[in-house]
């Protein structure tokens, strides 16, 4: 079969094309003909030698990759809740070695649910680590009630634009940053409040918000700190947590914690239920064939992307 593999930690040339052995599902797993994977900052990170490369850098070859969509083509042992010819989707082994940059992909099944028929491949891979970051953050980690007020930063954003979508579902008041040109577009997710970071400062408009979602990392981390009531709390994907951070949330009487996702079937076919709902939609900007992946993680990598990339197999 087809695969992508990473030759080296570097640029977009270090993914190579290769033909590689169709893998054999283990108990517990099922084989997945892929028809759509996702590409997320993550991805990139890894590809640079960053992110998840220190996991996954002893195994030969080295092939990243963890959101897909696609068709069971094969059972291992164990498996009855599935069959050939099921259309499920799910972010594989992660953080760990998901291998989903290739034509087959061999996935437990407590990380997968069923595609609904409603949507697309192409939307369902969309949904992957970037619905289940969000979900995990707002339902799981912060528990956001009715009527609480969240900041959700880069909320036009992969991870973004699903965050504002379930927040809303949750029922909070919704606050998103983002550019002017985006504004439109994350009002139109159900966002109550919009803030033009590069006009404003959101600590200075938001100063008691339940909790902050971070999306971005870096200093918006801390000054994300002045946004939260107190107790307040600020979740950081990008970011993860440090003694400086610690002592200031302490000082100002915050919580501040650093999130990272996790592979969970269970979560996901809550993600399939928003979605066949249509109570949550993935945005996808740009639609790359397999061919295309440097491209696509080149589009990636510009920084701009509203919503998700996808790539088609």
């Amino acid at each position: 079969m087809k695969a992508i593999k990473l030759a080296a930690p570097g640029d977009i040339d270090q993914l190579q094309f290769v033909e590689i052995d169709k893998p054999k599902p283990s108990s517990g797993e099922v084989l997945i003909k892929t028809k759509a994977i996702s590409i997320n900052p993550v991805d990139i990170k890894t590809r640079i030698g960053k992110g998840m490369y220190s996991r996954i850098s002893t195994n030969d070859p080295i092939i990243i990759g963890w959101d897909m969509s696609g068709i069971i083509d094969e059972i291992g042992d164990g498996v009855t809740s599935y069959k050939v010819g099921d259309e499920v989707f799910g972010m594989v082994h992660f953080p760990g070695y998901g291998k989903a940059y290739a034509h087959y992909v061999a996935a437990p099944v407590e990380h997968i649910t069923r595609k609904p028929s409603t949507i697309s491949h192409e939307e369902a891979a969309a949904a992957t680590l970037a619905a289940l970051t969000a979900w995990q953050v707002l339902a799981t980690h912060a528990n956001v009630q009715p009527n609480q007020k969240v900041l959700i930063h880069a909320a036009a954003g992969g991870v973004g634009h699903y965050a504002v979508q379930i927040a809303k579902y949750l029922g909070a008041y919704v606050i998103g940053t983002s550019s002017a040109t985006k504004k439109e577009f994350v009002l139109g997710l159900g966002a109550d409040l919009h803030i033009d970071y590069t006009t404003q400062k959101f600590e200075h408009i938001v100063t008691d918000a339940d909790l902050v979602f971070d999306t971005i990392g870096g200093e918006i981390f801390t000054r994300s700190l002045n946004a939260v009531k107190k107790n307040g709390l600020v979740v950081s994907i990008p970011t993860g947590m440090s003694g400086d951070i610690e002592a200031a949330a302490k000082a100002k009487g915050v919580r501040a914690k650093a999130m990272l996702v996790q592979s969970s079937a269970t979560d996901m076919a809550i993600i399939a239920d928003l979605l066949k709902s249509g109570k949550i939609k993935s945005h996808i900007a740009h639609i790359y064939p397999f061919a295309k992946m440097r491209a696509a993680h080149a589009e990636l990598e510009k920084g701009r992307t509203t919503g998700k990339i996808v790539v088609a197999v």
